[in-house]
């Protein structure tokens, strides 16, 4: 059964997000929405509520059609309520007042730990933020649910157990997500839809096979393309015969035939669809200046400390080598984060636990970007950081995909995405021969999530990372470091470790 019909929508916002959509929603559908950054998904959701009108085309929704939104962020008025009271809220005032067991039930659903529900939301982690945004979407019983970056800043636990929620909900309820988590749309879903500016598609398939039959479907686009433009060309070299010919003889006929010749010609030039190309990502070429140090890092048993000084577990003695690619696996608070900062402490001069070699130069990435500012603009960032020039910043700053629009923006005002894409910059600028990063596909979309795994391989960078992105630390990683109990063990997979995660 049908619940909600797309029809020939189209938005512009200055510029043309998507055109001509066409898309039929039914019970059972789990649909991936997949594009770009700033490409329009969360735009087009919002069209789907009605809570944005579409320049043109409409949607036909089913009688009576219940949506359940989860956004990505929190709204302002709802920071300072408590978990149980942001769910119980979502009710209309009658059915909280007399049915408030409904939002016991949806919260042990959604394993909610009963000492978080009476917390402020602004004291809780992102990730408790987005469970609680879910949770006051689901109890009220929606028809749709439509999940915006569901899995931003959750751990691999609770994506795990998002995922298993999602397996568990009614057939009936048809669940559209926009996310940039590969190995999560592969779990979650049975159709996929590629948004673009032209020419969306959808693909009965889950994202991987969706997306090897989109290059299929490209590869053939491009033959298409080149064949029509041959096509074209050879009209107009026989329509330039005809007309020397016609000229010269003076034949009304010919001069007819090459006229109908050059019109056959512009015609399919005007028809031929150039296969598309997506650009979002940019150029984020990380570097690898080298060295000729034997090991970058030296971990000799070291402690690795909470803030007030409690040990979390020691590392034994382990190197970081050139090319190393480490990724540190850990479940959430076991210190990860704190080992990446100890070494860029010690990179930086101020720590004398981590030994490093003099010959580093290192770029560090926290999972928050705190590295950049948000009163600066993209072009103070670089140009004021890096002396090449207002011409040449500018340049960099296009071809990393942060648009001349964006450049005299302040950062603060950026999104998530454009964010990432101007530390990955930043990174890049610095020349370094080995990288600190703590969550760096956070908000990268996965076009640009593939350009940095491809940079990080090719160029054989030396890294140590910290990533909840299955998809991202398989391809990436080369070596892995797991903190289990007291201790820092190098496993030889992360397979054991990802699946124990995942398990609910």
């Amino acid at each position: 059964m049908t619940v909600m019909t797309i029809n020939a929508l189209s938005v512009i916002r200055g510029d043309r997000l998507f055109d001509n959509l066409n898309l039929t929603i039914s019970k059972g559908d789990r649909i991936g929405l997949v594009a770009a950054n700033g490409r329009g998904k969360t735009t087009l959701l919002e069209c789907m509520t009605g809570q944005t009108e579409p320049t043109t085309g409409d949607i036909v929704r089913a009688r009576g059609l219940r949506v359940g939104y989860v956004t990505q962020y929190v709204p302002d008025h709802a920071y300072t309520k408590t978990l149980y009271d942001c769910v119980l809220d979502a009710l209309p005032a009658e059915q909280a007042e007399f049915e408030s067991w409904r939002v016991d039930v949806v919260l042990d659903e959604l394993s909610v730990p009963y000492e978080l529900q009476h917390r402020p939301l602004n004291e809780l982690s992102g990730g408790w933020q987005r469970t609680a945004l879910l949770a006051a979407a689901w109890i009220q019983e929606p028809d749709i649910l439509l999940l915006d970056e569901p899995t931003n800043h959750l751990d691999l636990h609770r994506i795990g157990l998002l995922q298993s929620w999602l397996s568990t909900l009614r057939r009936d309820v048809p669940v559209v997500v926009t996310s940039h988590d590969r190995a999560f749309l592969d779990a979650t879903t049975n159709r996929t839809l590629f948004l673009r500016a032209k020419r969306s598609r959808v693909f009965s398939l889950s994202f991987s096979a969706a997306r090897a039959a989109l290059d299929e479907a490209d590869t053939a686009d491009q033959r298409r393309f080149a064949n029509d433009l041959n096509k074209a060309q050879q009209l107009r070299k026989q329509a330039a015969k005809l007309k020397n010919i016609g000229i010269n003889s003076g034949s009304d006929l010919l001069v007819t035939k090459t006229k109908q010749l050059t019109d056959r010609a512009t015609q399919i030039e005007a028809a031929a669809k150039p296969v598309h190309h997506e650009h979002s990502a940019g150029e984020i070429k990380l570097v690898n200046s080298g060295t000729h140090a034997k090991a970058l890092v030296t971990l000799d048993d070291v402690p690795v400390k909470t803030p007030d000084g409690n040990v979390l577990y020691k590392t034994g003695r382990k190197w970081i080598l050139p090319g190393d690619r480490i990724v540190l696996l850990g479940a959430n608070g076991t210190g990860k984060t704190r080992l990446i900062k100890m070494v860029q402490e010690a990179l930086c001069g101020n720590g004398e636990a981590v030994k490093c070699a003099p010959s580093v130069v290192s770029a560090y990435s926290d999972q928050h970007l705190s590295q950049l500012s948000d009163s600066d603009t993209p072009m103070t960032a670089v140009a004021g950081q890096f002396d090449i020039g207002d011409q040449r910043a500018r340049g960099v700053l296009a071809g990393a995909g942060v648009n001349i629009q964006m450049q005299d923006t302040k950062i603060g005002a950026l999104s998530g995405g454009q964010r990432a894409r101007l530390a990955m910059l930043i990174l890049r600028l610095k020349n370094p021969n080995f990288y600190l990063l703590d969550e760096p596909t956070n908000h990268l979309d996965i076009e640009g999530q593939e350009a940095l795994e491809d940079e990080l391989i090719t160029h054989n960078a030396s890294c140590l990372l910290v990533s909840h992105d299955r998809s991202f630390l398989r391809n990436v990683g080369n070596r892995f470091w797991l903190v289990t109990g007291k201790k820092l063990e190098e496993p030889d997979s992360p397979e054991p470790f990802l699946e124990g995660e995942m398990k609910v």
